[in-house]
């Protein structure tokens, strides 16, 4: 399976969404904050899943806010709903150096 319309190389955080949904307003400011401590070495990717449903489907996302990280197209992290900054910068810095 391609996911052609991801980018394929280097790290991509995908942020599964929906306009509808609470709670992902509230993760905005957070990935917001990861971005910048990864500038550079991370690639935000957001996807709303009523505008985007194949890609969805694509990922088996069940549930939003739903937060993928690639490495060269491949998953290696995945997390249903969020959690705080400092917590997904720790556990980012497992994979994004």
């Amino acid at each position: 399976m391609t996911h052609s319309h991801i980018p394929g190389s280097g790290f991509v955080l995908i942020d599964f969404y929906a306009e509808w949904c609470e709670p992902c307003k509230w993760v905005e400011p957070v990935i917001d904050e990861v971005i910048k401590e990864f500038r550079g070495k991370l690639i935000l990717r957001k996807i709303d899943v009523d505008m985007q449903p194949a890609i969805a489907r694509e990922r088996l996302i069940l549930s939003v806010p739903t937060l993928i990280l690639l490495e060269n197209g491949k998953e290696i992290w995945r997390m249903r709903g969020f959690d705080t900054a400092p917590v997904l910068i720790k556990t980012f810095k497992k994979f994004v150096n």
